[in-house]
């Protein structure tokens, strides 16, 4: 690894005596990189949050999901609907970056002005220390025409769980037995951590401001033995047990829940998207606060069906 500190070129001073003048002769190595065009390298920088090391937080990181350096601003995705399609895949503005001192100093709109040493890992693999704040981000480098849109949906479900105030049911197949989720019409998932879920059987329709909230219980994600694209989702309730689904998503407001003992099927829309942004002025419901990834450690099951 080697740490991007003041790359600047050999300046070799030629005195020629005799003719009393100075020839200077710029001689630079042949792998000479600025750091300017390591963070520029790629269009995309992904935020591995689950690798980040330290104490500290920096308020800004830990609400992305990537980030984008582009003469002299930089900008991040902030939410997962809209992923790609967002300020032409960059997201949006969130303040400035100056590389010219040899390491990274990021003005941010809001949290103010930051500090990192950057360290290259790889040709696609940066590392951003904030030694003030105790804190190391992982990046991966990543061309827009290449970054997998759709997987990153499924690394970070909670995440994404969290940016409808609610979630309402859509469609329910015409197989399966009946069970008692049959009667749940909205869930909700909030940021307050990532193990809380809101469930009403209010009619489908119901106005989000006049949603009664029947019961607030813990749910659990899990992984899936051999698939990338598929969740294990189970909902906790006291009243009638574990509701255990097979999450999968449609598209970006758009969620499926298999329910795995009745063989049903049901798909919830999202409602009242949340983007988190940094201007008070959108017209959407736009907050700056309340939520900040960390990290997420999953357990892994082996898919199971209907008996």
């Amino acid at each position: 690894m080697k740490t991007l500190k003041l790359l600047f070129a050999t300046l070799i001073l030629v005195v020629s005596i005799s003719s009393c003048s100075v020839v200077i002769d710029d001689i630079r190595d042949p792998y000479y990189v600025s750091l300017e065009d390591v963070v520029t390298s790629y269009d995309l920088w992904y935020i591995d949050y689950n690798k980040t090391t330290g104490n500290g937080d920096v308020a800004f990181m830990s609400k992305a999901f990537t980030i984008s350096f582009r003469n002299g601003t930089l900008y991040a995705n902030n939410n997962l609907v809209d992923i790609g399609l967002t300020g032409n895949g960059y997201g949006i503005p969130i303040g400035y970056y100056n590389t010219i001192e040899g390491y990274l100093e990021v003005t941010h709109d809001l949290d103010g002005y930051f500090d990192f040493d950057v360290i290259e890992i790889s040709s696609d693999r940066l590392k951003l220390k904030d030694n003030y704040n105790n804190v190391t981000y992982y990046l991966e480098g990543y061309q827009k025409y290449s970054f997998d849109y759709d997987q990153i949906f499924y690394e970070n479900i909670e995440y994404f769980l969290q940016e409808y105030d609610v979630w309402e049911k859509s469609y329910v197949s015409n197989g399966g037995d009946f069970n008692e989720f049959d009667n749940e019409n909205f869930l909700a998932f909030t940021p307050e951590n990532l193990t809380t879920f809101y469930s009403s059987q209010d009619n489908v329709g119901t106005n989000i401001a006049n949603i009664y909230w029947d019961y607030v219980g813990g749910y659990e994600v899990y992984n899936v033995q051999g698939y990338d694209n598929l969740k294990i989702l189970t909902l906790h309730y006291d009243s009638y047990g574990t509701e255990e689904f097979e999450l999968s998503v449609i598209n970006d407001g758009e969620i499926s829940l298999y329910h795995v003992d009745s063989g049903t099927t049901y798909e919830f829309t999202g409602r009242g998207f949340i983007q988190y942004l940094k201007n008070s002025s959108s017209k959407v419901d736009v907050r700056n606060e309340g939520r900040k990834r960390t990290k997420v450690q999953r357990e892994t099951k082996i898919r199971r069906y209907l008996k």
